[in-house]
């Protein structure tokens, strides 16, 4: 059924970073949404009513208040798809983040709201009604909300889009809660216990969790939370792949929405090879990592100078003082340089967080290893930190 609608009412669906492609993809979700919700707001409320459950009735306005999350998500998802302009040069993808934390607190919200209710159903309990017609309905509700659930998991991978997959968690949560409801009202017919309540606060303490967990991942995502390193690997592999190609260091990525991703990286050539040459082939880098992984990259380069006999002494230097060290410190840029009558070895060392060592540390033991070595020159060193 997904793969259907998703052929019939979408052009070019693999085509997911198309910012209209993903737009379809939205309004799909939202339309699709908004029908199921209130078909169901309609049924269980007059379950509610007809059983005098509380927790039907909660799940009923639940629906209701998802119908507003979906057309949310038809606004964020069309915002989202609107192209660059002169106020926003990168795009509107972030959208959907601000989207997806909207309806993240609004599951949060409506979580709290449940449990308040649920907690004074808990010490006021009313008598709950049964029929077989009651839990027909509840059942087709619990399988039109697992099929939502489902099906925006399905949109919201196949286009890496969180406001869907927070619709789909929304839709999950619905089926858990009417599910617990479904119990609650056969438990309360044989049993006086305020069954009704307890299942309303257990369903809403996972709700409530939900949200939350959904608001954490997405304001991670509005900070700029790092890229997974199968990406950073992706890349490094791409640009060392290239013949001329020495190394690369300072990756960085910047990500605009689930489809506009920019970055810069810096690579190593030698310093023989002519300007020319070296910016067909870092042009080439750029156009497969755009082609392989969408990612609109710059790539730096920097010069390295594999013929002379005194850099190479001190590279041979820095390997070993900073194996012994920590084995996870690395270097770049290395350059021994003149200034006036002094040389200066100049470099970027790469230091990861948890690092015990000091920067003013690590600077001593490196400058003690170069004069140990008998090499009378100053040092100049740019610390990275390596998250």
């Amino acid at each position: 059924m997904e793969k259907y609608l998703i052929r019939r009412f979408i052009k070019n669906p693999d085509n997911v970073n198309d910012p209209q492609v993903r737009s379809e993809y939205g309004f799909l979700s939202g339309v699709s949404g908004i029908f199921c919700n209130l078909f169901l707001f309609f049924v269980k409320i007059f379950t509610g009513i007809f059983s005098g459950s509380v927790s039907v009735c909660s799940d009923a306005f639940n629906n209701l208040s998802d119908c507003a999350n979906c057309i949310v998500t038809l606004l964020g998802c069309r915002m989202a798809s609107k192209p660059a302009d002169k106020t926003h040069p990168y795009g509107h993808g972030r959208a959907e983040y601000l989207t997806s934390l909207v309806i993240s607190v609004a599951i949060f919200s409506m979580g709290l709201e449940l449990l308040k209710n649920s907690a004074e159903k808990i010490f006021s309990p009313v008598s709950v009604e049964m029929n077989i017609a009651v839990v027909a309905i509840l059942l087709v509700s619990i399988f039109i909300k697992f099929r939502m659930y489902s099906f925006n998991t399905i949109l919201g991978e196949k286009i890496n889009s969180q406001v869907l997959l927070a619709t789909a968690e929304d839709s999950r949560n619905d089926a858990f809660s009417t599910s617990a409801t479904l119990v609650s009202v056969i438990l309360s017919h044989f049993f006086p216990l305020p069954f009704d309540g307890i299942a309303g606060a257990f369903v809403s303490i996972m709700i409530v969790k939900s949200g939350f967990d959904i608001i954490r991942t997405t304001v991670d995502d509005i900070l700029g939370k790092a890229v997974s390193p199968e990406i950073i690997s992706q890349i490094r592999e791409i640009v060392c792949s290239d013949e001329k190609v020495l190394g690369v260091h300072d990756i960085m990525i910047h990500t605009y929405g689930p489809a506009k991703i920019i970055g810069s990286c810096h690579a190593e050539f030698d310093s023989s090879e002519s300007f020319v040459s070296v910016h067909e082939h870092t042009d080439r880098i750029e156009r497969q990592i755009k082609k392989d992984l969408n990612i609109d990259i710059s790539i730096h380069m920097d010069p390295v100078a594999t013929d002379d006999e005194m850099t190479e002494y001190c590279r041979k230097i820095l390997e070993d003082v900073l194996t012994e060290t920590d084995s996870r410190l690395s270097f770049h840029d290395l350059r021994l340089v003149s200034h006036g009558a002094e040389n200066v070895l100049i470099f970027d060392l790469s230091v990861p967080d948890d690092v015990k060592f000091s920067e003013k540390e690590l600077h001593s033991i490196i400058e003690n290893a170069i004069a140990e070595n008998g090499i009378n020159c100053g040092i100049s060193v740019t610390f990275d930190r390596v998250f």
